[in-house]
């Protein structure tokens, strides 16, 4: 399915109130709500609030009442590319501030029955090179987005296990901008809806303990854009990479959560996601069918994190997780994917503010591996130290 006519409404949506990924593969965990401050640990099982839906669905069950949350994030990224020819321009950091938004919300027909809805952004990336790198020709700045509505109905089978369901519509938005050999400025752009489920299940052993398993299928967007620009010095043509960036792969989350006491709780993920399948598809691109020719793998995810109750209305969140590379050879990566195996540290704090409503703030430090780009060889470089910070402030209310 295509839409051009709302592309410029679409571009403002999304670049103002969604954000993007570069860690482990393109997906983001980072989405303005409360896991930021864990490293998403506990994800599929915490079910603390109605931002449950992205994780686990199945774990509205555990909400009381009707629950909205609200989150309100800013990311900056360090993410300098450095030319290996030092005779030629390069673009610095190609990410920057970009600020992000999500919304949930929870509608409880019974004690047994939920129903929800999320609007969230949790894959793609956009990098700037800006117009005065030596690759100008090729590209001076590469967009997707992925915005997610999700639609989800959650229900209790009995007092410990929980099932829950979601329907993904998935906008997708592709900008390519470049200059002509001429030097006029030109930009291919696309977006495309795509649907996808999560399913989720949520086992409660006791009180305090419990059990999260959620299943993302994939998302295959279908972009028509023009790929082909040219490579500085020759001026000889060359197709960018985009295969990969037009997939969001199947992945599977378990967590789980254990209350250790009052005033303690220990929090775990273990994650995977099917990038591999993605090194053996075909796109078209620009009219033209295209072979993948990225080496991916599948990437693995573990995250562990406490809760800490400081009183009765405070609680505090620590996190540490680390995804792996979805590159097979971290010295032959994209371009126009800087990625590689990540660590994410954060940290955040939950105050009840009445009976009703609760505010948060957290933040995360993320550090991602080096990644060496090989091809085209004239543009031949290093992503060192990619370094990204979010900043979160989120708002929870019960009807």
């Amino acid at each position: 399915m295509k839409s051009r006519m709302a592309l410029p409404l679409m571009m403002t949506l999304v670049l103002g109130c969604f954000t993007r990924a570069e860690a482990g593969g393109i997906y983001l965990y980072e989405i303005g709500t409360e896991d930021v401050g864990l490293a998403n640990a506990g994800n599929a099982a915490r079910a603390g609030d109605a931002s449950v839906i992205a994780g686990n669905p199945a774990g509205m069950t555990r909400l009381d009442d009707h629950q909205l949350t609200v989150g309100a994030q800013m990311l900056y990224g360090d993410v300098d590319y450095d030319l290996d020819n030092p005779n030629l321009r390069g673009p610095g950091n190609v990410v920057g501030w970009l600020p992000g938004a999500s919304t949930f919300y929870s509608h409880s027909i019974s004690e047994d029955l939920k129903l929800g809805v999320a609007l969230y952004g949790n894959f793609g990336l956009s990098l700037d090179y800006g117009d005065n790198w030596a690759g100008h020709n090729l590209t001076t700045k590469a967009t997707l987005m992925g915005l997610t509505v999700q639609p989800s109905i959650a229900y209790r089978l009995d007092e410990h296990w929980s099932l829950g369901a979601g329907l993904g519509i998935n906008i997708g938005i592709f900008s390519l901008e470049r200059d002509k050999l001429s030097g006029e400025s030109n930009t291919e752009d696309d977006t495309d809806i795509a649907p996808n489920v999560k399913l989720g299940i949520l086992y409660e052993l006791s009180s305090a303990t419990r059990f999260g398993l959620t299943y993302t299928s994939k998302v295959d967007y279908d972009f028509d854009i023009d790929a082909d620009g040219y490579l500085p010095l020759t001026n000889a043509p060359w197709s960018l990479p985009i295969d990969a960036a037009v997939s969001a792969p199947q992945q599977v989350m378990f967590s789980a959560v254990h209350d250790l006491n009052t005033q303690w709780s220990l929090l775990m993920n273990i994650g995977w996601q099917d990038w591999s399948s993605l090194s053996e598809t075909e796109v078209t691109v620009g009219g033209i069918t295209r072979s993948s020719n990225l080496e991916v793998q599948d990437t693995w995810h573990g995250a562990a994190g406490v809760q800490y109750r400081v009183t009765t209305d405070t609680h505090m969140n620590f996190g540490i997780a680390y995804d792996s590379s979805m590159y097979d050879d971290q010295d032959n990566t994209s371009l126009f994917i800087p990625t590689g195996g990540a660590w994410r540290f954060g940290t955040g704090v939950m105050h009840q503010l009445n009976d009703n409503s609760s505010l948060g703030a957290a933040v995360e430090y993320l550090t991602i591996e080096d990644a060496e780009v090989a091809s085209p060889a004239v543009l031949a470089g290093a992503y060192d130290d990619p370094q990204m910070y979010f900043f979160t402030i989120h708002y929870n209310y019960r009807f």
